[in-house]
């Protein structure tokens, strides 16, 4: 039968799983499956999955009364097995891998930042500070610009813009880097220029919110930081 899988842990931990409720309409029992050092948290797989908030609440609920008592390697919402001995499998083909994740993620968290600018400010910015975009910007408004100066305009303001937001995020990644273990940066998207994941340790979860908190007041309005977490470390898992 077809397995929903939660996470993967050492079979030393505590797996205190008899209160939650798994995923599906009427959730099967939470048990785990074993190889080796390792063991990984699973229910009978529902017949079929929705995407509803239920589930989702139920997966995190697991990763998190297991976050909160040991290492955990979670995995993302609706990993599923053919059955329990192709879980068994993956933990002995893959312990090494599993093992070394688990080593990794000892004692961290995953926080989430997102960060975006306002884009009238951001505009202001730049025609103050471009000289280039400036003159074409008075051309277009007192009506002397030629046809090709308004695209013109376009693109050289979305180039600035580029580059001012690759450097805005660079600058905030390194900041908070010496209080992360790993980082994962993802394509922003929308308005914001930052999208980044931090897998910190507990040891330095003060100092990098500490650090976040500063730099937000720092770059002051106009600017929108967006923290998440703690959170189960899915992007390092």
């Amino acid at each position: 039968m077809a397995v929903y899988v939660y996470s993967i842990t050492f079979k030393d931990h505590p797996l205190r799983l008899d209160d939650l409720d798994g995923v599906g309409t009427s959730p099967a029992r939470l048990r785990t499956v074993s190889a080796g050092p390792l063991c990984a948290v699973v229910s009978d797989a529902p017949g079929e999955l929705p995407l509803e908030q239920r589930d989702i609440d139920a997966h995190q609920e697991v990763q998190k009364r297991l976050m909160a008592d040991g290492t955990v390697l979670p995995l993302k919402f609706g990993c599923t097995a053919p059955d329990d001995e192709a879980v068994r499998s993956a933990l002995e083909t893959r312990a090494d891998e599993f093992a070394d994740r688990l080593g990794r993620l000892e004692g961290c968290v995953e926080y989430n930042l997102k960060a975006s600018q306002d884009e009238e400010m951001l505009l202001r910015e730049i025609l103050s500070e471009s000289e280039a975009a400036r003159r074409l910007n008075d051309r277009v408004r007192d009506g002397t610009a030629d046809p090709t100066a308004a695209p013109r305009l376009g693109e050289l303001v979305a180039v600035e813009t580029r580059a001012r937001q690759e450097a805005l995020a660079s600058g905030v990644i390194e900041a908070l880097r010496p209080f992360a273990r790993e980082i994962d940066a993802a394509q922003p998207d929308g308005a914001d220029f930052l999208s980044v994941s931090f897998l910190v340790n507990e040891e330095q979860d003060e100092l990098f919110l500490a650090t976040e908190l500063s730099l937000a007041h720092q770059m002051g309005e106009g600017f929108d930081f967006r923290l998440d977490g703690p959170l189960p470390p899915y992007s390092f898992s």
